[in-house]
């Protein structure tokens, strides 16, 4: 989608494949078995495409999910981190006690373009206890270099699809 949400901005629409069963259930299956080698004991998933892979991941790797949110969306006291996107800036909020003791995390989304939301999570992550295992995503933008980027702040990274050109 050319020029969503802003003009320059080439947008990758997942709505195709969440509405096709077979690619839906095979993404999910090939994400959650990537969670089960990283050895996670976790899924969290970043607002708001993340929610619906992240928590499908979980479900089929027997573990439990964490939504990363957008400010003001839990009911509770959190802890935060703001970070910028190729289209402006937002931040990220958790719950303080979400990951404790070291808990290993897979973090999960639908793409990562810059990976300015991915490291925010994983920023959050270690603010709150825990130690990210890996990062899945069903689309990678390589020349954005988000998964770069992760797998430089040594994140383990995995995606099932890239996409050339921004």
């Amino acid at each position: 989608m050319p020029d969503f949400p802003k003009p320059g901005i080439q947008f990758r629409d997942i709505t195709t494949l969440l509405a096709d069963p077979a690619a839906l259930r095979t993404s999910v299956a090939l994400l959650a078995a990537q969670v089960r080698q990283s050895g996670a004991s976790v899924v969290a998933g970043m607002e708001a495409r993340g929610f619906i892979f992240g928590a499908a991941v979980a479900i089929e790797a027997g573990l439990g999910f964490v939504p990363i949110r957008k400010p003001g969306k839990l009911p509770i006291e959190t802890i935060g981190v703001d970070y910028a996107l190729e289209y402006g800036t937002d931040r990220l909020e958790v719950d303080p006690g979400a990951f404790p003791n070291g808990t290993r995390v897979a973090l999960v989304d639908d793409l990562i373009a810059t990976g300015g939301t991915a490291l925010a999570a994983a920023e959050l992550v270690a603010k709150a206890g825990g130690e990210v295992a890996s990062a899945l995503f069903v689309i990678d933008l390589p020349d954005l270099g988000g998964a770069d980027r992760l797998r430089g702040a040594g994140i383990d990274v995995h995606t099932l699809i890239a996409f050339d050109g921004e």
